[in-house]
């Protein structure tokens, strides 16, 4: 049976190799080297030493069919970029090994996934998998090359002398630093809107990275897009890329979300995990735990103080800094959804014993802090501390913020609309 063959390599050390059959299975093995070191870079936190089972989990093969294992298929693209994507490479939405062998060099986080010719194969690929005849993975050239997971159309872009621009996708080194968001074709001003809330956001001690709005004539080499008659992108920078020095490459951080994490698709991001799993996560397994569920805390209140039903499983990530060690990431896609959608009244997931963001008292961050066995003074002075910043700034701020006049009014009736504790 004829299969291809990708090699997956992290930090420049092998992981293993991803073989797709014919038939549409796939399977992922590891590489004995990586699976016997210790000091192994981090690929996933349920593949670091120190977690459950974490060789066992190692030693096996993945196997999955058409999909690929949720680590890997969550490095893939959603929605428009998917589109344009699978109708330009001519192959299936759900074609997942093609979709990686094409984008492989430039997925979010550090991960690479290379085609490798078929005498390079090593033996016991063959023989663990099981496979008879290894042939040649063949890309198309001068197509976007890039992978951003999430459902709006995103682009990976170059920031230079106040223009952005695509990388080239036929030199593997080009990588982009920074995200663009392009205007909607379904919703109004999501640009204006995205930047107002991440601003405010930031106001109240929440992380993000840099952000701007970007007037579209300031981005060259864009691909053929439906775009509608809006001015701005929206653009922020890449936590998983890092500028050493001006002429130096971009390093590859690598990251992963709570969807990875906890072994789930895409489609299952609204209802494979809950809060309190990631902050016993983040508790237990980061660097730094207490500052981790401390900025936790002020996300998750400031998503209620937004209206952003959006902050599912992918919607939270980490960061392996040094390759090793597990940090929260910097927020990102915080965004006033009840704007476009005005029954929306829950958070993505369970907070408490509730999503609704009208019947939420300071009692259901004291309940999540208790089965996260995070103690309950480490987050309560951080809501706190959100609150009157909220209040005393939020107001007169919103009056400067580029979100469109209509939305501003319609943020003002929500926070009335809150319960006591959370008004502003």
């Amino acid at each position: 049976m004829k299969v291809r063959v990708l090699k997956l390599t992290l930090h420049g050390r092998l992981v293993g190799y991803l073989a797709s059959y014919d038939n549409g299975k796939n399977v992922l093995t590891f590489a004995q080297e990586f699976v016997m070191d210790d000091n192994r870079p981090t690929l996933s936190l349920t593949t670091r030493p120190d977690f459950p089972y974490a060789n066992k989990r190692l030693s096996e093969q993945w196997v999955n069919r058409q999909r690929l294992n949720p680590l890997l298929s969550n490095l893939l693209p959603e929605g428009s970029l998917r589109l344009l994507l699978t109708q330009g490479l001519k192959i299936h939405q759900d074609n997942e090994f093609e979709l990686l062998s094409y984008l492989g060099h430039d997925l979010p986080g550090a991960l690479v996934a290379e085609s490798i010719e078929p005498e390079a194969v090593p033996s016991y690929i063959f023989d663990s998998a099981n496979i008879g005849h290894a042939t040649t993975v063949t890309l198309p050239p001068n197509y976007p090359h890039f992978s951003l997971a999430g459902v709006q159309m995103k682009l990976s872009m170059k920031h230079q002398s106040g223009r952005f621009t695509l990388p080239n996708p036929n030199k593997d080194s080009d990588l982009g630093d920074w995200i663009i968001k392009t205007p909607s074709v379904v919703h109004q001003s999501v640009a204006e809107n995205e930047y107002s809330m991440m601003t405010l956001a930031q106001m109240v001690g929440v992380d993000i990275p840099d952000i701007e709005l970007v007037r579209l004539d300031k981005l060259d080499n864009l691909p053929i897009l439906n775009l509608p008659n809006e001015p701005y992108a929206y653009a922020i920078r890449r936590f998983d890329r890092e500028k050493q020095s001006e002429n130096a490459s971009l390093k590859r951080i690598h990251s992963e979300d709570f969807a990875q994490i906890l072994g789930k698709y895409a489609h299952e991001k609204y209802q494979g995990g809950n809060y309190q799993q990631i902050a016993k996560i983040l508790y237990q397994y980061s660097e730094n735990g207490i500052a981790d569920v401390k900025q936790m805390a002020r996300r998750l209140l400031v998503n209620i103080l937004l209206g952003n039903g959006d902050a599912h499983l992918k919607n939270w990530s980490v960061i392996y800094p040094d390759g090793f060690g597990l940090r929260l990431s910097p927020a990102y896609d915080i965004v006033f959804t009840k704007a476009y959608i005005p029954s929306e009244t829950s958070l993505a997931l369970n907070l408490g014993k509730s999503k609704n963001w009208y019947q939420m008292a300071l009692s259901d961050f004291e309940y999540w802090a208790k089965k996260a066995d995070i103690p309950w003074r480490v987050v309560q002075s951080e809501l706190k501390d959100v609150m009157a910043i909220a209040r005393a700034t939020w107001r007169d701020t919103l009056n400067d913020l580029p979100i469109v006049e209509s939305q501003k009014q319609l943020l003002i009736e929500h926070w009335q609309q809150l319960p006591t504790d959370f008004q502003i």
